[in-house]
């Protein structure tokens, strides 16, 4: 290779080394899809969501369980709309919320042979998520060998029909769609034609692409949800390669569908969603635990702030204890977290010792480390500030941030 080619080329490759060796998220760029007042889009805060568990025909329960979703900082709350019914009460539902003064944007689910539900459920929500595995769905036939392509192409325009009302509807109304494919629902020609593999969920999602790009219509934002990490992480990889190559800019959403609960689902959450993040791949995520919805919240906003791609809470820098430690460094840390964590932006140290707590903790705001037996040293920065008694540390600690105008009582 020579000339004007080779210098791309080495240009190219110097760039992706640099990225690659940076500090900072270089996030892939995509269009701005609004839901609601909530903008989705590298331009933007990677935004999280949840889904609530109550039935949708329940309206109180389901306004409630939207509430405390919002409380908790959910900035987009999805709701299952199974039925004609079900999509009727989101009308009930978003008036109600908005009469007690919550805005939060809301998205419908729909799923087997939906368009009619999600013609009237596209009235009352700010986006609406169909499922491409199911949104036209036929019983699959145990006795099919394969699909010819004149049947593989009759279900494309079944498909084309029955989802051009529901883009229109959208397109008129401003609002947003997500196609949303799930690895364990990929239709049945699908499956025939592409495996059960990540290419199959991308050519799954790129079918209901190239129809919104034939109707004009580009509010899109696109999930690649799996059970197992390595396929979601393969499934999204080659959705965004796609989706470039092909000038469809469009937003990811993030999620390991069905982790599960307690350590293992966030861990197996985090697994699949900071390795995309950190590659510069999603800008909307949702943690999915068999728990409550609000603890889906923390873990990713935790998510977000450990990669550096949102500010939420105090981040807390402390070593793992050794010999060295000069006093209790798991009770010391619980108590200024206790007295800090409602505070916003902050990056606060609690290290055992000298050895190594000035230099590990050198990009905090402040720092709170053993000095010498019963005798803490308080820094701001890299500058220590003042020494005390440890049985004072906290306290002094507290007075040095209110001291900087930093400081909010917490409510």
């Amino acid at each position: 290779m020579t000339g004007s080619l080779a210098t791309a080329s080495q240009t190219g490759n110097d760039t992706a080394r640099s990225q690659r060796y940076d500090t900072v998220i270089h996030r892939r760029r995509t269009r701005t899809v609004m839901v609601g007042d909530v903008p989705i889009g590298s331009e933007h805060p990677v935004a999280v969501q949840s889904m609530i568990n109550e039935d949708t025909l329940d309206i109180e329960g389901a306004v409630a369980g939207i509430r405390r979703l919002a409380d908790a900082g959910c900035e987009i709350v999805r709701v299952t709309t199974p039925s004609m019914a079900h999509a009727k009460a989101m009308g009930d539902i978003r008036a109600a919320l908005r009469s007690q003064g919550c805005g939060v944007p809301l998205v419908a689910d729909v799923h087997h042979n939906g368009i009619r539900i999600a013609l009237e459920v596209a009235k009352h929500v700010d986006k609406v998520r169909i499922n491409p595995g199911l949104f036209v769905f036929d019983k699959p036939d145990p006795d099919r060998q394969d699909f010819s392509r004149e049947e593989f192409q009759a279900i494309g325009q079944r498909i084309k029909d029955d989802f051009a009302p529901l883009v229109e509807v959208l397109k008129t109304q401003n609002k947003a769609l997500r196609i949303g494919v799930n690895h364990g629902s990929l239709a049945e020609r699908m499956l025939f034609t592409y495996g059960d593999t990540p290419e199959g969920m991308v050519e799954s999602a790129m079918e209901f692409v190239h129809l919104c790009d034939e109707l004009d219509f580009h509010n899109i934002v696109i999930s690649m949800k799996a059970s197992r990490a390595p396929v979601m992480l393969a499934a999204y990889r080659l959705m965004a390669d796609t989706l470039d190559r092909e000038g469809f800019h469009y937003p990811l959403h993030l999620g390991v569908t069905e982790a599960g609960d307690g350590d293992y689902g966030r861990i197996k959450s985090t697994a699949g969603i900071a390795t995309l993040l950190a590659e510069g791949l999603g800008d909307t995520i949702r943690v999915s635990l068999t728990e409550a919805p609000e603890k889906e919240i923390p873990v990713c906003f935790s998510i977000l702030q450990a990669l550096g791609l949102r500010k939420t809470m105090v981040e807390y820098v402390a070593c793992p204890s050794c010999g060295r430690t000069l006093f209790n460094l798991e009770e010391v840390l619980n108590q200024v977290r206790d007295a800090t964590s409602h505070l916003t932006g902050l990056d606060i140290a609690v290290m055992g010792c000298i050895v190594n707590g000035p230099g590990e903790m050198a990009d905090a705001d402040y720092g709170y480390v053993g000095k010498t037996p019963g005798v803490i040293s308080l820094y701001r920065g890299r500058d220590e500030i003042r020494k005390v008694p440890e049985t004072e540390g906290v306290e002094a600690l507290i007075q040095i941030i209110k001291d900087d105008g930093r400081w909010v009582d917490p409510d």
